[in-house]
């Protein structure tokens, strides 16, 4: 889905206004049952080491890059670690193992498969059973792309991704804003804090986002891209939380964009606004590009044509990024070893 204009906290307009109000009582119970469900679960414990990256907001803030990162720094250790996640917008339920090559973006979803670049990955609806499954395949760490509000499974660190140009949107949780829960709640149970800003230039306001007094670190990264982008002009298009995101730092790079076109997040492309696309670049003599998001869950006969832009996750303390997650896993190895043994 697209979200509302008034869920970004501007001037909504009457319209706007209205529907903030109307969907206000079903806020009241959405954020009712989540902080129910949160303190009457058990979390059940795994013997691995679990990091959950999670965000508070619906939509993109730049997960799946920071899990990403986390695993590479785990690679890096050569520790064994594996990662999980529900496999949003696919039919698998899992719990199974990511095989691109026997699998299609329509099983997985997108995520997955960019996760299963850098490590073993699973898909499971049921987070306990897929990291069952993953330390029974042999994982020391499980890396968990998403599943905050999901209290089953227990985590051992948690970060919290937050959009440092969004922030928390109009504040409010869904449906009347773009919260999963309140932020306070929240932020109650990380123990850490990423702020995503759009270029190494950018600094987040602690203050306005509510950080500045935290108690827990709080770090600054952002999306850099891999390589240069594509030569001559371009169509850009993207269908994740906040493409414009990514028109902007395809332009920033150099990119010479000549039209860009934006989708709802996971937007399963078809066969003719894949051609409609390709009729919009032959009309401004360009090329296509996307995220690579977006570039696995096109149809493999229509990739060849468009290119994707590989970005990743830089920290402006990547050394401070990697002692968190590695003293945290060596601060949470006697309960390793108890469950282990139990």
């Amino acid at each position: 889905m697209k979200p509302p204009r008034f869920w970004s906290g501007e001037k909504a307009g009457a319209l706007g206004n209205v529907a903030q109000a109307a969907f206000t009582p079903l806020s009241r119970i959405y954020e009712w049952a989540g902080a129910r469900r949160i303190a009457r679960t058990i979390p059940v414990e795994v013997p691995p080491f679990v990091v959950c990256i999670g965000n508070l907001t619906l939509g993109g803030t730049g997960k799946t890059p920071i899990a990403i990162a986390a695993l590479e720094t785990f690679n890096e250790r050569k520790i064994t670690a594996h990662a999980v996640t529900r496999g949003y917008g696919g039919s698998l339920t899992g719990p199974v193992r990511v095989d691109p090559g026997r699998q299609t973006a329509e099983e997985t979803g997108d995520e997955p498969r960019l996760l299963a670049r850098v490590a073993p990955t699973w898909i499971s609806r049921d987070r306990v059973f897929g990291a069952r499954q993953a330390g029974v395949a042999g994982a020391k760490a499980i890396v968990l792309d998403d599943g905050y509000q999901n209290p089953r499974l227990g985590k051992d660190f948690s970060i919290l991704v937050v959009d440092g140009v969004a922030g928390w949107g109009n504040g409010r949780v869904f449906p009347a804003g773009p919260l999963r829960e309140p932020v306070a709640a929240g932020l109650a149970r990380a123990q850490a804090v990423i702020v995503m800003m759009p270029d190494a230039d950018s600094d987040p306001d602690l203050r306005t986002l509510g950080l500045d007094e935290l108690e827990i670190p709080v770090l600054t990264a952002w999306l850099e891209p891999s390589a240069p982008p594509p030569g001559g002009p371009l169509v850009a298009f993207a269908g994740i939380g906040r493409p414009q995101k990514f028109f902007g730092s395809l332009a920033a790079a150099g990119g010479e964009l000549a039209e860009c076109r934006g989708f709802a997040d996971h937007h399963p492309y078809s066969a003719r606004e894949l051609a409609e696309l390709r009729d919009l670049a032959d009309a401004h003599g360009a090329s296509l590009v996307t995220t690579e998001k977006d570039w696995v869950r096109i149809p493999a006969e229509h990739r060849a044509a468009i290119s994707a832009w590989p970005v990743r996750a830089a920290f402006r303390e990547p050394e401070r990024f990697k002692a968190l997650l590695l003293d945290a896993m060596d601060a949470c190895a006697p309960k390793q070893l108890e469950n282990r043994s139990s």
